[in-house]
């Protein structure tokens, strides 16, 4: 089935959070109903969101944080396991990076470091401290 990549940030979250189950981001036993009805918040506020639809499936999708000239954040790239090695991740990124050429590009990653050094990410020395969400 032909994929058609779309840029609206208002993702529907019922969509969007099968899409975190079936890649492992999110569990139903600590779900609520309230987190499934706000799910797109972070997308909506994101600078670039882009996804990859199948019909009016939501089959993958990436957003990212951007000052718009010096430094670009990846979030968030799923793909569902079904329609995974498919290219499909990878012209999610290159969407992100096309709408700021420019920018210094980052993402933070252990489980798919390997899939972004393969499309010319490479590891740096930085280190980011972090302060968790209260909300996971």
């Amino acid at each position: 089935m032909k994929v058609e990549y779309k840029t609206r940030k208002d993702l529907p979250c019922d969509q969007l959070y099968r899409l975190f189950l079936a890649v492992g981001w999110a569990k139903e036993e600590t779900t609520t109903q309230e987190m499934i009805a706000h799910f797109n918040v972070g997308f909506i506020h994101s600078t670039f969101v882009f996804s990859a639809w199948t019909g009016e499936e939501l089959v993958g999708c990436v957003r990212v944080l951007s000052d718009l000239h010096f430094r670009s954040v990846i979030l968030d790239l799923a793909v569902m396991p079904a329609f995974q090695h498919q290219g499909i991740g990878k012209e999610l990124v290159r969407r992100c990076r096309s709408a700021c050429e420019s920018s210094e590009w980052l993402v933070q990653t252990d489980a798919a470091k390997g899939f972004y050094e393969k499309i010319g990410f490479k590891e740096s020395k930085d280190h980011f401290l972090t302060i968790p969400c209260k909300r996971f």
